[in-house]
């Protein structure tokens, strides 16, 4: 079974990329390579954030990884929080107080339309290669469920009634952004 390298020290991240993947790659954190820091997210996009997160890995423990980065992305707020959801109500990273900050502004819309996005991005041999995936849904005014993470209770994903918060984790693992964004890693890692 080939390592694989992520470039994280969520847990909540690694467990589900695992899952995922269903135990044909290992995946390792940051701790794995003895990284500690706080790598650097200050691009401006998605995108940006994940190749800057990975870069920083090969640049400075030299090996191969992948790294990602999600935002949530309300159509009512002109795709706020995006690429600062982790940040929305302050460096502290906190989630409730991120979900109160956009229900609060979501206080008075109607449109409550919204997605979650990921981008992988993997450096593999000097190669470098982006995977997205996107999953469309709506946010609800009360968080339910006590599964998942981040926005996870206020989200619904289009085509169901329970939020990420409330799904079971092999439903979740089918249907997310992440999900999506890894189906096509690994479809590539298994024909590379």
């Amino acid at each position: 079974m080939k390592d694989l390298i992520f470039a994280t020290a969520n847990l909540n991240k690694i467990k589900e990329i695992r899952a995922i993947l269903d135990g044909q790659f290992n995946i390792l954190g940051l701790d794995s390579i003895g990284c500690t820091e706080d790598i650097p997210e200050t691009q401006p996009t998605i995108e940006g954030n994940a190749l800057q997160k990975a870069q920083y890995v090969v640049d400075h423990y030299g090996v191969d990884c992948f790294a990602e980065d999600t935002g949530l992305e309300i159509d009512a707020l002109d795709g706020e929080p995006g690429v600062y959801s982790a940040r929305y109500a302050g460096p502290e990273r906190s989630s409730e107080a991120n979900i109160r900050l956009a229900l609060k502004k979501l206080a008075d819309k109607e449109n409550r339309g919204a997605q979650f996005k990921t981008v992988i991005a993997l450096i593999q041999e000097g190669q470098t290669l982006t995977f997205e995936g996107i999953v469309r849904g709506r946010i609800i005014s009360e968080k339910r469920g006590t599964g998942g993470f981040g926005y996870d209770p206020v989200f619904v994903p289009d085509g169901y009634q329970q939020t990420f918060a409330e799904m079971d984790a092999d439903t979740k693992n089918k249907i997310s952004h992440r999900a999506r964004a890894v189906a096509k890693l690994k479809e590539y890692l298994l024909n590379s």
